[in-house]
């Protein structure tokens, strides 16, 4: 899979591709990041300016957004601009789009793009929850970190991804580990028994309810205990 960048802030993203999953995820994932002010023209580079109409903030402009996705070697399958107006991120939408093989991620800046750029160019907007951040950035590095460890390969252990909380509609089991006892507090004794089946079964039944608890608005769009 090949995923694109286009940013005000390259620096910014560079920082966290070069940690954690995202830094494994180079092995199988081909990720650049496209410093806007490149494509830019002029003395000073400029990428933003004053909104027509007037108004606070600045809008980054059309030219170095078009200059850039045309000048990629490849076209992509999706150009997706992080938005707080785009359909919500979700693991069901995640699964999808790691099945793509090209993605250009657009990282608004600023008071957003040039409504031009999402009228032509923009295939898919995507937001990650009700609120509004700075920049683009951090939401496309969410989205790059939640795709990109559902690419085979990405993580350490393939099955991982797979049992990760939302997969199912259901959110996650409690996790253990050593020791199994801690401040005269004990690992539920299903768990060291040795018997799949029972904490396979105990694992469902803690999903479901805890689910049914913390987010019971996933069980009313058809989750399902396993």
């Amino acid at each position: 899979m090949r995923l694109d960048i286009l940013t005000a802030l390259p620096k910014q993203l560079q920082t966290c591709l070069d940690v954690t999953v995202l830094r494994r995820a180079g092995t199988v994932l081909q990720v650049y990041v496209h410093d806007l002010r490149t494509w830019a023209t002029g003395k000073y580079r400029q990428i933003d300016d004053y909104p027509y109409g007037g108004g606070a903030g600045m809008v980054l402009k059309p030219e170095p957004i078009f200059a850039c996705i045309e000048g990629l070697e490849e076209n992509p399958d999706e150009i997706i601009f992080l938005s707080p107006d785009g359909e919500p991120l979700s693991q069901r939408l995640a699964n999808e789009l790691s099945l793509q093989s090209h993605l250009v991620l657009l990282a608004g800046h600023y008071k957003g793009v040039d409504q031009r750029v999402r009228d032509v160019l923009v295939t898919r907007e995507i937001s990650i929850g009700d609120y509004v951040v700075s920049g683009g950035e951090l939401p496309a590095l969410i989205l790059l970190d939640v795709v990109a460890r559902l690419v085979p390969g990405a993580l350490g252990d393939a099955q991982s991804a797979l049992t990760d909380s939302f997969q199912d509609g259901l959110l996650g089991a409690p996790a253990y580990t050593r020791p199994a006892e801690y401040r005269n507090l004990t690992v539920p004794e299903v768990l060291r028994s040795g018997d799949h089946d029972r904490i396979a079964k105990w694992r469902d039944d803690v999903r479901l309810e805890r689910t049914r608890e913390r987010r019971p608005d996933l069980l009313k769009v058809g989750a399902t205990k396993p």
